[in-house]
C-alpha cells in the first residue's frame, strides 16, 4: 500500500505522455474539431446576447457562422491573386535582395569557404560521399494537397460551431446534470462559464486589437508607397495571432519586399521599422490596457506553450497555444488543487507580505 501514491503518479504521467502522443498523429482529426469549439466560444456571447432581444439561437448561430464565413472567404479572395502573382517572381525577388545586399553577401561567402577549407583540412582530403536526393512532390501537387485538406478542415470547424451554438444552453445542462452531487454541478457550472467569459473576451479583444494593428501597417505602408500594402496589413492582422513569432516573422517578410521594390536602400527600412515599431506599441502598450491584469499570462509561460505547441502542431498549434493556456488557467484557478498553477500562469505579481503569510501558514501546517 506504501507504493500505492508512486504507482498512481506514474500511471498519471504515463496517461499524459499518451494524450500527448495521440495528439501528435491525430492532428488532422483534433485540431478542427478544438477549432470548432474556440469559435463556438468566441461567439457565444453575441449568440446569448441576440437571444436576449428574441433572436433564436438556430438563427444567430446561422448569420454569425455565415458572416464568419464571408469574412474568411473575403480575407482569400482578396489576397490570393497577389499572392499567387509573388509566390511566381520569388526566385527574381531572392536574386534581387541578393544583389542589393552583395556586401554582406560576400562576407557570408566568404565565411563559407573558409568553413569548407578547414573542413577539407579536417577530412584529410577525403571527398565527401554523394548525397542521394528524393525528390519531392511538384508545387502544383503540394498546393492542391493543401488547399483541400484547409477547405474540409475549415469546413468541419464551422459546421461544428454552427452545431454548438444552434444547441444554446443544451451543453451547459447536459454538464450540469452529469455531476453526481450539487457541489459538482455549482462547481462545474462556474467553472464552464468562467472558461467561456474570459476565453470569448479574451479572442474578441485579441481579434480587434489584431485587426486594428493591420490597419495602421496598411496604412502605414500605403504612405511609404510600397505596392499591395493592404496584403500586408491582412498579414499583420493573421501574424499577430503568433505571440512573439508573428511579429518577428512580419517584419522580416515586409523587410525582403520593401528591399526588393525600392532603390534606396535606407527608405526600404523605414518600412520594416514601422512595421515593428506599431507591434511593440500594440504588446507593450495597446494589449496590456485592454486585455486587463486578470487575462495576462506569465510571459516564460506563454512562450513556452507556444514553443511546445508549435513542435507539436506546427503553426496551428502556435496559433491556438495561447486560447488553450487562458482555458487551462482558468480550470486551474476555479479547482482549488490547481491553484499553483494557475498562479504561476498569471502575470500578477506576488507582495511581499502575501509570501511571508503563505510562509507562516505553510510552517504552521507542519
Amino acid at each position: 500500500m506504501e507504493h500505492l501514491p508512486s504507482i498512481r503518479r506514474s500511471l498519471q504521467m504515463l496517461v499524459l505522455i499518451s494524450l500527448f502522443v495521440t495528439a501528435y498523429f491525430a492532428k488532422d482529426l483534433i485540431l478542427p474539431i478544438l477549432l470548432g469549439f474556440l469559435l463556438a466560444l468566441t461567439l457565444s456571447p453575441v449568440s446569448r446576447g441576440l437571444y436576449r432581444i428574441g433572436v433564436p439561437h438556430v438563427v444567430s448561430a446561422f448569420v454569425l457562422v455565415l458572416a464568419t464565413a464571408l469574412v474568411i472567404m473575403s480575407i482569400v479572395v482578396l489576397s490570393a491573386g497577389t499572392v499567387a502573382l509573388w509566390s511566381d517572381e520569388i526566385p527574381q525577388m531572392g536574386t534581387e535582395i541578393k544583389q542589393k545586399l552583395s556586401g554582406v553577401s560576400e562576407a557570408v561567402e566568404n565565411m563559407r569557404s573558409a568553413s569548407e577549407e578547414v573542413e577539407k583540412i579536417g577530412n584529410g582530403g577525403v571527398e565527401d560521399p554523394k548525397e542521394v536526393v528524393v525528390r519531392q512532390p511538384g508545387l502544383l501537387d503540394t498546393a492542391m494537397d493543401t488547399v483541400s485538406t484547409t477547405g474540409a478542415s475549415l469546413a468541419v470547424i464551422l459546421i461544428l460551431a454552427l452545431f454548438l451554438l444552434s444547441s444554446g444552453e443544451m451543453f451547459y445542462l447536459k454538464l450540469v446534470q452529469s455531476m453526481p452531487t450539487m457541489t459538482g454541478k455549482k462547481r462545474a457550472l462556474q467553472t464552464v462559464y468562467d472558461v467561456e467569459k474570459r476565453v470569448s473576451r479574451y479572442l474578441l479583444t485579441i481579434a480587434s486589437i489584431n485587426a486594428g494593428l493591420g490597419i495602421c501597417v496598411g496604412l502605414y505602408l500605403t504612405a511609404l508607397g510600397l505596392p499591395s500594402a493592404y496584403i500586408w496589413g491582412i498579414a499583420a492582422f493573421m501574424l499577430n495571432f503568433l505571440p512573439y513569432i508573428g511579429g518577428f516573422g512580419g517584419v522580416l517578410l515586409v523587410a525582403g519586399f520593401s528591399i526588393v521594390t525600392f532603390d534606396s536602400l535606407g527608405y526600404a527600412l523605414l518600412a520594416p521599422l514601422g512595421y515593428l515599431m506599431l507591434t511593440m506599441i500594440e504588446g507593450q502598450i495597446v494589449t496590456p490596457w485592454l486585455v486587463g491584469r486578470r487575462l495576462e499570462m506569465n510571459t516564460v509561460a506563454v512562450f513556452l506553450t507556444v514553443v511546445f505547441w508549435g513542435w507539436l502542431w506546427g503553426i496551428a498549434g502556435a496559433l491556438v497555444a495561447v486560447p488553450f493556456l487562458v482555458v487551462f488557467k482558468v480550470i486551474c484557478e476555479n479547482f482549488e488543487p490547481l491553484h499553483t498553477i494557475g498562479h504561476f500562469l498569471s502575470a500578477e505579481q506576488v507582495k511581499p507580505e502575501d509570501s511571508r503569510e503563505q510562509q507562516r501558514a505553510g510552517l504552521a501546517s507542519e
